[in-house]
């Protein structure tokens, strides 16, 4: 473990946002999400799964300690991570999206909604 939380602050990984995309299996909505994001902001993403049981790659204490942001896709997804790494999250910047676990890898539709409740998220931010 002490490799990888070394590792997760290389230097070379350039100065970009470092932005984990969090779904469920970690493999329809936060890939898309990560791409998404990537190619919109040119930010530095990662893709995981919440779920023990499904996820392909499941997030855990590198993943968060890695990220300057958080992106979970659905409320619930959030308040699972949030049950398991209470401590790692509180004070992290997060964002929490509305994306049903409806949509295809990069679905376009999935992409246009990723695009601006993104966007709507940080003008929601502002105004306060």
């Amino acid at each position: 473990m002490n490799n990888r939380l070394g590792n997760a602050k290389n230097p070379y990984q350039t100065e970009a946002k470092r932005v984990l995309c969090v779904c469920s299996a970690g493999l329809l909505r936060s890939p898309t999400t990560a791409n998404t994001l990537y190619a919109e902001y040119g930010y530095n993403t990662r893709a995981v799964g919440i779920s023990d049981e499904y996820a392909l790659v499941p997030m855990d204490v590198v993943h968060i300690y890695w990220a300057d942001e958080i992106v979970f896709v659905e409320q619930h997804v959030y308040e699972q991570a949030w049950s398991e790494f209470p401590d790692k999250l509180k004070n992290k910047k997060i964002v929490v999206l509305a994306l049903p676990d409806t949509f295809e890898w990069n679905d376009p539709e999935l992409v246009a909604n990723i695009k601006k409740q993104y966007a709507d998220h940080f003008i929601m931010a502002e105004a306060f």
